[in-house]
């Protein structure tokens, strides 16, 4: 009987620092999330389209899953982990990283909100 893959869920200053050290942060909410809001070192690849484009989520680097509050990206950071990626949840999603006062911008590149 397998067991579901454990996946450490982090909080929005510890994603921060694992990006800057080169971690991937992959933000997997629906297009119309992204193009409200976003983390700007981020990298959109909507949930749904998770299994069909994981060749191009890099297997070399840390993953850190994102989507509005930690539901569906817990999701796709199973699915990652089973696949063989090192790969982390961000708690609270995007509204605890926007709460934690990180910046969240639109596709503009103007100031953005989490929808």
């Amino acid at each position: 009987m397998s067991s579901d893959p454990v996946v450490a869920d982090i909080d929005p200053e510890s994603a921060r620092q694992l990006v800057d050290g080169g971690a991937l942060l992959l933000d997997v909410r629906e297009d119309d999330e992204w193009e409200a809001g976003h983390a700007p070192v981020a990298v959109h690849l909507a949930m749904g389209l998770v299994a069909e484009e994981i060749d191009t989520i890099p297997v070399d680097r840390v993953v850190v899953c994102v989507c509005r509050v930690g539901g569906r990206s817990a999701a796709v950071a199973a699915a990652l982990t089973e696949a063989g990626f090192t790969v982390h949840n961000l708690d609270g999603g995007m509204l605890a990283w926007e709460q934690a006062g990180l910046p969240v911008v639109a596709l503009d590149g103007g100031p953005g909100r989490v929808i």
